[in-house]
């Protein structure tokens, strides 16, 4: 069972996702980092500078033989190591440490007697202010990459939808359905704002109605020509019969039942193009059949039933088919040529050269043969459009071995 994704799933939606969430969490945190930088100094020097008006002030009232303020203390054994030999050098300075388990700014400097003058200030109601405001910096930075990555989705879906319906039409008509179109509502509107996924539309419709239109003229062409070489070609069929027996007249009645042929095959490629052919259903031993083919063909083709089968099918078109295939495998190939019932599979093969890479790739194409091979290349392309009608599933290959080996696959048998 194939899994379908939908189509926010695609690739496009989540590159477009992934890339707006790094880049939605690369700015939230250049921002948190900026929101957090400035309001961190701010605090602390708001309580470094307070820290050291304390500090001036105790120094004051030290040296005058006051008593210390509050927090101010003469080589106190809680002051940092670091600001305790900042302040025996002569010189002052603050840190963030603890006093008595809470979070405090200190302050120390120089006083007589080669000690250390420390004063602390509660720093708690700063600390807890700061990690509140990363807290919040976290948080809505969270939401607002989550609502961005959201809306981004939204958007970038409606284009993968679009895109997603335009790919699927494209296949359509690389398929044969040369009516699909894309229809995209933008460009029917020229007041709505034309993005790229409708222009890409737009030259996708006119793509397939240009191309719908050659080949309607194509067909026509193939079918006009047709008519128009029939009915010469009836009174001169008739005149080479007339001509006194003789070489020259052989050749004469040779080509010019060359000409009915391909005429005939012409006006039947003709009628599959338009899809007018209708089957005509009956029940059918396929090795009878194959059997029925191959005298009608007159060649030395060996069949083989490894499994016979009824299928319901249109024995005139199934023989068309088979018939163009042992006729092929005769006229390109080289013998023994063995046509092989399986079940509702027939297979005929030769033992020539095999088909061209071409062929085994994109199928059979008109007026087109390898190495100047005689024929017109409408045989196999008319076996091809007959299978279409019946159902059929009509595939060209080489054997390992050597030979071309072509496989019809009906649709269904008893």
């Amino acid at each position: 069972m194939r899994l379908t994704l939908p189509h926010w799933s695609g690739a496009l939606a989540v590159r477009a996702a992934a890339f707006m969430t790094v880049m939605c969490c690369a700015l939230a945190a250049l921002l948190g980092v900026l929101v957090h930088v400035s309001v961190t100094d701010q605090t602390v020097g708001q309580a470094r500078d307070l820290a050291l008006s304390r500090l001036a002030d105790a120094t004051e009232a030290y040296e005058a033989g006051d008593r210390l303020l509050p927090g101010a203390r003469v080589d106190p054994a809680e002051l940092p190591p670091a600001l305790r030999g900042l302040a025996l050098s002569g010189q002052r300075g603050t840190m963030v440490a603890t006093y008595r388990g809470r979070p405090a700014m200190w302050a120390a400097g120089p006083v007589a007697g080669h000690r250390a003058l420390g004063v602390a200030v509660d720093y708690s109601q700063q600390s807890r202010t700061i990690a509140g405001l990363d807290e919040s910096i976290v948080w809505s930075s969270a939401l607002a990459i989550g609502a961005t990555v959201l809306v981004g989705v939204f958007a970038v879906t409606r284009v993968t939808r679009r895109l997603h319906g335009t790919a699927r039409v494209a296949r359509r008509i690389s398929a044969g359905d040369l009516d699909a179109r894309v229809n995209d509502p933008r460009t029917k509107d020229p007041t709505r704002p034309q993005d790229e996924v409708a222009a890409v539309a737009a030259a996708l419709d006119s793509m397939a109605a240009s191309l719908q239109g050659k080949l309607l003229s194509e067909q026509r062409f193939t079918a006009d020509v047709a008519h128009e070489l029939r009915t010469p070609l009836t009174g001169l069929h008739a005149a080479a019969e007339l001509l006194p027996p003789g070489r020259p007249t052989e050749l004469v009645r040779d080509r010019v039942a060359a000409l009915r042929t391909l005429t005939e095959d012409l006006l039947e490629i003709s009628r599959l193009d338009t899809g007018r052919e209708r089957l005509e259903l009956g029940t059918e031993a396929l090795g009878a059949l194959a059997e029925r083919v191959v005298r009608a063909s007159g060649t030395d083709t060996e069949v083989r039933v490894l499994r016979d089968a009824w299928v319901e099918t249109d024995r005139r078109r199934l023989e068309r088919v088979l018939g163009n295939l042992v006729a092929n495998a005769h006229r390109h190939g080289a013998p023994p040529v063995v046509l092989t019932v399986d079940g509702p599979v027939v297979t005929v093969r030769d033992h020539g050269p095999g088909y061209p890479e071409y062929l085994v790739a994109h199928g059979p194409q008109r007026f087109r043969t390898e190495g100047g091979a005689m024929g017109h290349g409408l045989g196999l392309t008319i076996a091809v459009g007959q299978a279409e009608v019946l159902g059929a599933a009509l595939g060209f290959g080489n054997a390992a071995d050597g030979g071309a080996v072509a496989v019809v696959r009906l649709p269904g048998c008893e």
